[in-house]
């Protein structure tokens, strides 16, 4: 006879899981050692939390469900912090946690993880019985799929044990799903060419739902028949940037101040598979005129503004703006953004034109990324982290390449080197992230299972020897910056001790030595460079000081 946790086991490899992220305890080993028998490849982290992000990253690698497993009580508490960032991410994520044996509230590791799920807003699915094990896996994964959220599955240790008598041919979630693509309403669509031709000064608008191979050139279709400006959200940045001059990167408090004069002129504003969040709106700044046209494949979406949109197409991308795009005229009445006179705006509208700050033995974090932006490959994906020495890289780094973006997602530091493992993982491709010292130390002890699995992960640390955003926001308040001032250990040294590459570097030669190594030759690398505190970032000086930068 068949035991539930093999039982679960075998739904999970019938939902395509083939790799699992996490930890081994005593209420999912069962289960751990089913997966590893049948063809898992079980990757053991250091921290239950670290482990939820790295499958965080390989969902995001793969563009499927990921998979992670925490034993019960405490190792389901640990994930807290990485479950409300893949919730807030929108990642489709599946976990198996073993529970105390049913009915045991005495046992020394119970928790309600049911009430513990709802307060991190993970889904939450129990197996209550062994006939219902692997309805339990199905609905799980049917729930992250189409809701494009975590969700865990609780399995108590008695069931587990406990003989399985369900059904005996299991139904993947994805035979239960419509693949087909939601195709636009076509009076919507009159309504969008109604007001476009009404429009003279268009920007089309582009986020993560239309970053696709198979759009591109309708989103550049669409941009040439209305002569607009495209523009991104942050989860987009530098997409399509080397295709067309009429291109004003990031839109928000991250753009450019030539981009923000530019979008507050919009009369129209298009926005395909973007939110339109307070963030990407600058809560209504960037666009106080433009009428919304809105193609996204959601129910419905709140803008940033609170206000509604004047069309709302819903419908995926594609069929969406090829509808779109047949039902234009070929041409606009009116030159819209496209002329010489912006396009040279444009051109440099990136260009750093404040000298380099000089201070002995550090570096100037704008240096620093105009450099890597130019040592590290184009095919090398990024990820970039949060925290103040983000910001840099986020405004400078012009390359296109695949990007992700941690920024914004709960607020939360350390969370990227995780999901550069997990990204590496699934795509089996070396891949660089950006991370201040404070997040890279928070999760130092997972650069050793980087080490483990020879995922060929570049970390480029920068490092100013602080919680450099509350340094420079004491400062701003009138607080005593120095009290978040934090000494570092040689942290290159540290990944070489953890059986890595490392290197603390002070010049932008040494930085170049280190990135040419590892592109060279790609393994688990850590590069510690010493960062200068002198040099606020753009978005700071605006939000701190009211600067117009």
């Amino acid at each position: 006879m068949t035991k539930v946790y093999e039982a679960l086991a075998e739904a999970f490899i019938a939902e395509g899981t083939s790799h699992v992220f996490g930890m081994t305890g005593d209420a999912n080993m069962h289960w751990m050692h089913a997966m590893a028998e049948r063809g898992a490849t079980l990757f053991e982290a250091r921290h239950e939390g670290s482990g939820l992000a790295m499958a965080d990253g390989w969902a995001r690698g793969a563009g499927q469900p990921g998979v992670a497993s925490t034993t019960s009580g405490p190792g389901v508490t640990q994930l807290a912090t990485s479950l409300v960032c893949a919730s807030r991410a929108r990642t489709p994520l599946v976990i198996f946690s073993g529970e105390v044996a049913l009915g045991d509230l005495g046992a020394t590791q119970y928790l309600d993880q049911a009430k513990f799920a709802e307060g991190v807003e993970c889904g939450f699915i129990q197996v209550s019985s062994p006939a219902r094990a692997q309805q339990a896996v199905q609905r799980a994964f049917w729930l992250a799929r189409t809701t494009s959220r975590p969700v865990m599955i609780s399995a108590p240790t008695n069931i587990q044990q406990a003989e399985f008598d369900g059904a005996p041919v299991y139904v993947p979630s994805t035979d239960l799903i419509d693949t087909a693509l939601a195709q636009p309403d076509p009076q919507r669509i009159d309504e969008a060419v109604k007001i476009l031709a009404e429009s003279e000064r268009v920007v089309v608008l582009v986020g993560k739902g239309a970053r696709a191979a198979d759009v591109s050139d309708l989103v550049l279709a669409l941009q040439s028949k209305t002569n607009a400006l495209i523009t991104t959200t942050l989860q987009t940045k530098n997409w399509l940037r080397d295709r067309t001059p009429y291109f004003a990167g990031i839109s928000g408090l991250y753009g450019t101040s030539t981009a923000h004069g530019l979008l507050q002129e919009a009369d129209c504003l298009v926005a395909v598979g973007a939110s339109l969040n307070h963030y990407t709106t600058e809560h209504g700044y960037l666009y106080p005129e433009a009428r919304i046209i809105h193609l996204d494949h959601a129910n419905q979406i709140i803008n940033g503004t609170g206000q509604p949109a004047d069309c709302y197409i819903r419908g995926d991308a594609r069929p969406s703006l090829e509808a779109l795009v047949k039902a234009l005229p070929d041409t606009a009445e009116h030159n819209g953004y496209h002329t010489a006179e912006i396009a040279d705006q444009l051109r440099d509208a990136d260009t750093l034109t404040e000298p380099f700050v000089q201070d002995e033995g550090k570096l100037d974090p704008r240096e620093v990324i105009l450099a890597l932006d130019r040592l590290a490959p184009a095919e090398l994906p990024l990820v970039m982290g949060s925290g103040h020495q983000t910001d840099f890289g986020t405004m400078l780094f012009t390359r296109p390449r695949e990007i992700v973006s941690n920024y914004g997602l709960f607020g939360a530091i350390g969370q990227a080197p995780l999901l550069t493992m997990g990204w590496s993982a699934a795509r089996a491709q070396p891949t660089f992230v950006v991370e201040g010292d404070a997040s890279f130390i928070m999760h130092l002890a997972e650069f050793d299972t980087a080490c483990r699995y020879q995922w060929p992960v570049l970390v480029i640390v920068m490092n100013d020897e602080a919680l450099g955003a509350e340094f420079h926001k004491s400062g701003a308040h009138g607080l005593n910056p120095k009290l978040t001032a934090i000494p570092s250990p040689d942290l290159g040294a540290a990944a070489i001790a953890l059986g890595g590459k490392g290197a603390m570097v002070r010049t932008i030669a040494e930085l170049g030595t280190a990135v040419q190594e590892f592109v060279a030759n790609p393994s688990p690398t850590v590069v510690d460079v010493r960062i200068t505190r002198k040099v606020l970032s753009v978005p700071y000086r605006r939000l701190w000081h009211a600067e117009d930068v």
